[in-house]
């Protein structure tokens, strides 16, 4: 539920910040934590579930900020135009805070946080922008909008740093969360799901929007396989809500016997699975570092898609190619993602175990890499931008 809110206080906090969807408000929690238990700072601004529960006081819910993609941004343009100029006006002339931070969000969060540096606010932006991969222009923006940003990819510093702009590599703070073993038989003793079976793990996404587009394709996709593996099994983890129900809904009667669904555990299914299909998105982060073959696809509105083609500067959009620099694990998006393409691509990460073994090498060093004590180096970094 969105917070409901009338009127902002007018006692200033130490610390601003704003949050976008449930990751921004996972990865938030884990910076502002030590800064309220340790220090004793007060914050509020645009927070989620785990930043109240922190005692973050909600001038916004993040709920408000979860709007992706293009088309689907026009129709809250209004309204989030107006929220932000409301959220400048109340932190540069009312209630001014010692530091804001805005945690990921780019869109929303850096002109916010240039009219606060502007004003003379110093500004964390956390979660730095893929300009690696797209939309280069904007970091320029960065540099104008953040005195300090934290890097979650080891090769971001350095790209800042080209620019004169000072930042932090935190780490990924997924990493912490995934153990360097993975017993896939005692993941699916937990899920009670078949310990023989060759076992498929399909996230069609996390956003209605994403299982609308990829679901009747990744369902079709089963159905190729099972021409060429019988047997095969399928897990598919879905968000709390309506989603499960719209996936299931796609899956035919006489396939359901053999597809499982689950109400989140999304971590636990890709590690009881032998390969994993997904959309494209921070789940193809976490089955890297579940050391687990994947085939990875997207697809969204045509005119989102027409808008977005050709800004890319790289040939990826999956996190594991971009952070090797290569097609380690095969990407179709939009119009390739056909059942036939798909179904080809699964067999072989299925199939192929020299590629697995050396997918498993490659993955688990990056999962070192990214392992870093995200929240300690976050929220020190924070807290020296506020000594200025």
């Amino acid at each position: 539920m969105p917070v409901q809110h009338k009127s902002y206080p007018s006692e200033p906090s130490d610390v601003a910040i704003a949050v976008g969807e449930a990751s921004g408000d996972w990865i938030g929690a884990l910076a502002i934590e030590p800064l309220i238990t340790r220090q004793g700072l007060s914050v509020q601004g645009i927070a989620g579930p785990k930043l109240r529960d922190l005692g973050v006081q909600a001038l916004h819910g993040s709920e408000e900020l979860s709007v992706r993609g293009y088309v689907e941004v026009l129709r809250h343009l209004p309204r989030l135009l107006a929220m932000r100029k409301r959220l400048i006006a109340h932190w540069r002339d009312v209630a001014r805070p010692r530091v804001m931070v805005g945690v990921d969000a780019p869109d929303f969060n850096l002109a916010l946080e240039l009219a606060l540096k502007e004003a003379g606010v110093p500004t964390v932006h956390m979660v730095c922008p893929s300009i690696w991969a797209w939309r280069m222009e904007r970091i320029h923006k960065i540099k104008a909008a953040c005195s300090h940003v934290l890097c979650i990819f080891p090769f971001e510093p350095a790209l800042l740093a080209k620019e004169g702009i000072s930042s932090t590599y935190i780490g990924h703070p997924m990493a912490q969360l995934v153990p360097n073993n993975i017993d896939l038989h005692a993941h699916r003793q937990v899920l009670g799901l078949n310990a023989q079976a060759e076992l498929l793990a399909v996230l069609p996404g996390s956003r209605s929007a994403e299982v609308k587009h990829l679901g009747p394709a990744f369902v079709a996709t089963a159905l190729e396989l099972l021409k060429h593996k019988p047997k095969l099994e399928f897990v598919t983890p879905m968000p709390p809500g309506g989603l499960k129900a719209m996936f299931q809904a796609m899956i035919p009667p006489d396939l359901r016997p053999r597809w499982r669904l689950m109400e989140g555990r999304s971590h636990e299914c890709m590690a009881a699975s032998n390969a994993v299909l997904l959309a494209s998105g921070t789940a193809t982060l976490e089955a890297m570092m579940y050391q687990k073959p994947m085939v990875i696809a997207y697809k969204m509105p045509w005119l989102s898609y027409r808008m977005m083609k050709g800004k890319g500067y790289m040939p990826f959009v999956g996190l594991p190619n971009i952070l090797l620099n290569r097609f380690a694990v095969p990407e179709f998006i939009q119009d390739a993602a056909t059942p036939e393409a798909l179904s080809k691509a699964v067999l072989f990460q299925l199939d192929d175990e020299a590629n697995r073994q050396n997918l498993e090498r490659e993955f688990k060093a990056q999962h070192s890499l990214l392992l870093q004590p995200s929240a300690q180096l976050a929220s020190q970094a924070i807290a020296q931008v506020m000594k200025g």
